[in-house]
């Protein structure tokens, strides 16, 4: 009998993935892990798994059942040890397109409330003062406004769909663009220094891997012009966020929007939980009733082109060929 296990999860119930077991004649078993020890013994035997943010290291995968099924909820896998997925035979897949449209709602809000400098003048008022807004200099209008995008996937060209009724003028580094697409969104390509040194917002909308991480650090926050902002609603790993607290306090940055960290949660005692210029939220960008809908649905129906032996439809991985069990 197929073993279909969901390692965590954040969802109310698991009524989707529990009817995808039962259409593959199983039984859904749902853990709630969180190391690697714990993510072994769920996982042990197990041909399907989806997965949320549990581990999935190389002893993980050598626990689970030849030719196994990862099914990633949500579009980043790097809590999942590909190469040694490759290594093992074991199909890993994500689900990237389940809630693209509330990730870049998210992003919107927040460059627009750091541009407007919303937060500081709420904090003004919250705190029984009064100011005059020249007294946040310089606020400046949409249409002198360059908005830079650091990739220009689902997620990035959605975030330009939305900014440019507003009047900005948006450019975006993406070596891996599709360039009739970027010219169809009004987007100008440009290199990774000129993207830094233009924009007076960049909006971050990549995958962390090793050409991404910490992308923005020390050097490349000193190109940017003094008193800009930085929206991450990607991943923690592209931002030091040391670096970033550095370039708040010398007035470098005027503001940022992370709603992603590295590591998460991000520890209390960071300065970046207590800066009045920074907004943070917890990871929360993906989240809406239909996008979660939206995550479970596509997650189970993938399972279950894994459990019937077809097609994979976002497989993110070349695992070598080994004969399944199921």
């Amino acid at each position: 009998m197929v073993r279909m296990v969901v390692t965590d999860h954040i969802f109310a119930d698991l009524e989707q993935e529990r009817s995808a077991a039962a259409a593959l004649g199983t039984e859904l078993e749902s853990f709630n892990v969180a190391t690697e020890e714990e993510t072994v013994e769920a996982l042990r035997g197990a041909n399907i798994a989806l997965v949320n943010f549990a581990p999935v290291t190389d002893a993980v995968l050598a626990a689970m059942a030849p030719g196994a099924v990862i099914v990633r909820y949500g579009i980043g896998y790097d809590n999942i040890d590909l190469e040694a997925a490759d290594a093992r035979g074991v199909s890993v897949c994500n689900v990237p397109d389940y809630g693209g449209d509330t990730v870049a709602d998210h992003a919107v809000t927040l460059a627009l409330m750091l541009l407007r400098k919303v937060t500081q003048f709420d904090r003004v008022l919250e705190a029984g003062e009064w100011t005059s807004p020249p007294a946040l200099a310089p606020i400046l209008a949409s249409s002198q406004t360059t908005v830079g995008l650091f990739g220009t996937g689902r997620i990035g060209l959605a975030v330009a769909r939305r900014l440019q009724p507003f009047g900005f003028k948006v450019i975006a580094y993406d070596p891996f663009a599709n360039q009739e697409t970027v010219r169809e969104y009004g987007i100008e390509l440009v290199p990774l220094d000129e993207l830094f040194g233009r924009a007076h917002l960049v909006s971050l909308h990549a995958p962390a891997t090793s050409a991404t991480y910490k992308i923005v650090n020390a050097g490349n926050l000193a190109r940017m012009r003094p008193g800009s902002f930085i929206v991450n609603t990607a991943r923690g790993s592209l931002v030091d966020q040391d670096a970033v607290l550095g370039a708040l306090e010398s007035g470098q940055l005027a503001g940022v929007g992370l709603d992603v960290f590295d590591p998460e949660p991000l520890p209390r005692e960071h300065g970046l939980r207590r800066h009045p210029n920074a907004i943070l939220t917890p990871h929360a960008a993906f989240y809406s009733e239909q996008s979660l809908q939206n995550l479970q649905r596509l997650a189970a129906e993938e399972a279950i082109r894994a459990g019937r032996g077809e097609k994979l439809r976002c497989l993110v991985n070349s695992p070598a060929l080994t004969t399944s069990n199921f």
